[in-house]
């Protein structure tokens, strides 16, 4: 083997080391499901495609009236291509924020309306996202569940790109639906509201306009409260109906014995009672 010969061998092998190392193309999705995964395995990126959506009814959300108004009316005008804005559910836990965002794919995914969950800590992805839906025909939310940063994360700024666009144009056929159980989705804390603090920024009020200027990028902020008990009872008693279970004073005790266990009312925990009492019933019979 002569010099030019040896080089050129191990300039391949060093090809084929930097080959791995470098980010793999993405494969082609499933354009034929309405939801999907952004999932990242090592090198490898792709949106995977959700064979079995949950099918969350928007009638089976209840006593959030106004806030399941506003998010099917900016969907609505999202799908027909007129201004909408990005969403922004906060407040309390079990309330029905994910749920609402679920049943709405559900009500006009024949519309051509499609869901894709992006993780956290996938956000610094979006732009890859957003460039591989940009010229699809449906219209597609990203949807970020639980969403809180701390100081440092990366997604942090990505997200804030999404939501406001950059030099490039943001896609008019992507939205951001978010949820969260913290108002500003940054940490707040007690030396944010103290005058000077000792060996911190001298320019403090930047730091803290930089932790809620994230919300303030969604232009529909929608906020979530939890129940008083009558609303608990009646969604438990709604979720035993469709276990073809009346509400009899039995069942009501024991409703209201388990949101005493969990120490919250909620819809989530109204529904967990239903499947737990429904299931002891059958049981025994």
């Amino acid at each position: 083997m002569n010099a030019i010969e040896h080089l050129l061998q191990r300039a391949e092998q060093l090809i084929s080391r930097l080959e791995t190392l470098l980010p793999a193309p993405l494969a082609e999705p499933n354009w034929q499901a309405v939801a999907w995964r952004w999932v990242k395995q090592g090198s490898q990126r792709q949106l995977q495609a959700v064979e079995h959506p949950h099918h969350v009814l928007l009638e089976d959300i209840r006593f959030i009236d106004r806030q399941k108004t506003e998010v099917v009316r900016n969907t609505r005008q999202f799908l027909q291509g007129l201004p909408a804005n990005h969403v922004l559910l906060t407040g309390a836990r079990g309330t029905g924020k994910s749920s609402l965002v679920k049943a709405v794919l559900n009500a006009y995914a024949a519309e051509g309306l499609r869901l894709i969950e992006v993780e956290k800590q996938d956000l610094t992805d979006l732009p890859q996202i957003t460039q591989l839906l940009r010229q699809r025909p449906e219209k597609f939310i990203i949807f970020c569940d639980d969403l809180t940063f701390e100081a440092n994360d990366m997604g942090y700024k990505a997200l804030k790109v999404v939501l406001d666009g950059s030099i490039e144009h943001a896609s008019d056929n992507v939205l951001v639906y978010a949820t969260s159980n913290r108002k500003n989705l940054m940490p707040e804390y007690m030396a944010d509201n103290q005058p000077i603090v000792d060996k911190g920024e001298i320019r403090q009020n930047d730091t803290i306009d930089e932790k809620t200027s994230l919300a303030e990028r969604f232009g529909l902020w929608l906020s979530f409260y939890s129940f008083d008990q009558d609303e608990y009872l009646s969604i438990a008693e709604h979720w035993l109906q469709t276990f073809g279970i009346p509400m009899d004073e039995a069942a009501r005790h024991a409703a209201l014995q388990f949101y005493h266990t969990r120490g919250a009312r909620s819809g989530r925990v109204a529904y967990q009672f239903a499947k737990d009492y429904a299931g002891q019933l059958q049981l025994k019979s």
